[in-house]
């Protein structure tokens, strides 16, 4: 698989492509939309990679197709820059440094086993209370504008609140069905000229793939029972079903290895918790998780793969849908699926913030005002959320020890 084959043209090199994002890795705060904010600030304006109306395609690619879009966009600017090798360097500089601090968190958990840490755990428990409910209040003024995909949003609740662990999966499902049914006459047309020459041949390959192990990996996993295949298959389930965000991977996370008794519930919830304080994709919470639930000193193992299953499908399915994009996003079914898709994700995170996330942390009115507290600050001042963080954990602990 060549370069030519792959990304048309490169005029860069990997080593280029590395050092660039990983001044992106270790500064970019706030989310997926921040990210495409400072990519666009560095290197559509200042190192022009790409222009503006090739930046803004691919970023309607990414958000249009499941997985981390932010570091979806980020692998295929690596990619038009330096080729394969340089989207492996974008991914790996990009994801890095977060993916470092939140497994060194996990792996020193123990040592928060006395009041100040149990303050502090419980000081990101309610951060990430204040976040998910900034997310859900995002994205139901983007995603659910009208009465149909409020609906939609609607039925998905109920979806996951009755259809236990095939909740999520089937409330997406229901939400694309109802978009065909019901957000046609909102259709806009999307312009798909992305910047990129990839051969369908690559394209179909890629596309083969991801399917290939969303289905066999539950097979495999199961047969072969050990633990890493497990991980694998669970972490590459879950990148496979985010759409609309990065916070969509809490409950599909949550049912991945708190309901089998992976990793307690406290745990999971002061991992995500930290992952806001970080720079970097939110996605960078499945190191934490690798790490906590592979005893050590396995836990860099576990780190890897569940780091690598997690952004695999979400890169799979970026290359295989770039040759076909063009022509995919004219087809109004396709644009309405999609729509009505997304407002499904809105009631999933509805859900999640209601269990576990509100019913973990919230234990007593001085949790609750201290996570209004954090949602006012995030959604009213515009606070970045690594300050947020610190202010929470500070209030936490203060409460704990007075």
């Amino acid at each position: 698989m060549t370069n030519d084959e792959i990304a048309g043209h490169v005029s860069g090199s990997p080593a280029e492509v590395f050092w660039a994002f990983l001044k992106l890795g270790t500064t970019s705060f706030g989310g997926p939309i921040a990210h495409l904010g400072y990519f666009r600030s560095e290197l559509v304006i200042r190192c022009k990679w790409i222009d503006e109306k090739g930046y803004g395609d691919l970023v309607a690619l990414c958000q249009f197709l499941p997985g981390p879009a932010s570091s979806q966009v980020g692998f295929a600017l690596g990619l038009l820059r330096g080729g394969p090798l340089g989207a492996l360097a974008a991914w790996t500089a990009f994801t890095l440094p977060s993916a470092l601090i939140l497994l060194m968190f996990a792996m020193a958990s123990t040592a928060l086993d006395n009041p100040i840490g149990q303050g502090l755990l419980h000081g990101l428990k309610l951060v990430a209370v204040a976040v998910v409910a900034q997310a859900v209040w995002g994205m139901m003024k983007a995603l659910t504008p009208d009465k149909p995909r409020a609906g939609i949003a609607l039925v998905a609740v109920v979806a996951v609140t009755f259809l236990g662990a095939f909740g999520q999966l089937a409330a997406i499902l229901i939400g694309a069905c109802g978009g065909i049914l019901l957000c046609r006459q909102t259709d806009t047309h999307v312009h798909g000229a992305v910047s990129f020459k990839i051969s369908r041949s690559v394209g179909i390959f890629c596309l083969f793939t991801f399917f290939l192990l969303l289905f066999a990996l539950p097979l495999v996993a199961s047969s072969a029972g050990t633990q890493g295949l497990a991980l694998f298959d669970a972490f590459y389930r879950s990148g496979s079903l985010v759409f609309g965000g990065g916070h969509v991977v809490l409950p599909l996370l949550h049912a991945e290895v708190v309901r089998p008794g992976w990793i307690s519930e406290s745990s999971f919830l002061a991992g995500y918790g930290l992952a806001q304080a970080v720079p970097g994709p939110l996605f960078t919470f499945s190191a934490y998780l690798g790490a906590a639930v592979t005893p050590t000193p396995n836990g860099i193992f576990g780190a890897a793969i569940c780091l690598v299953a997690i952004f695999l499908p979400g890169f799979l399915l970026l290359v295989g849908t770039l040759p076909f994009w063009a022509k995919l996003s004219g087809y109004p079914t396709a644009r309405a699926a999609m729509r009505g898709a997304n407002a499904a994700v809105v009631g999933v995170l509805g859900a999640a913030l209601y269990n576990p996330v509100w019913t973990s942390a919230v234990l007593a009115p001085t949790d609750f005002t201290l996570a209004l507290s954090g949602f006012l600050l995030l959604v009213v001042w515009n606070m970045p959320p690594w300050i947020v963080v610190l202010l929470m954990a500070a209030g936490a602990l203060l409460v704990q020890i007075t």
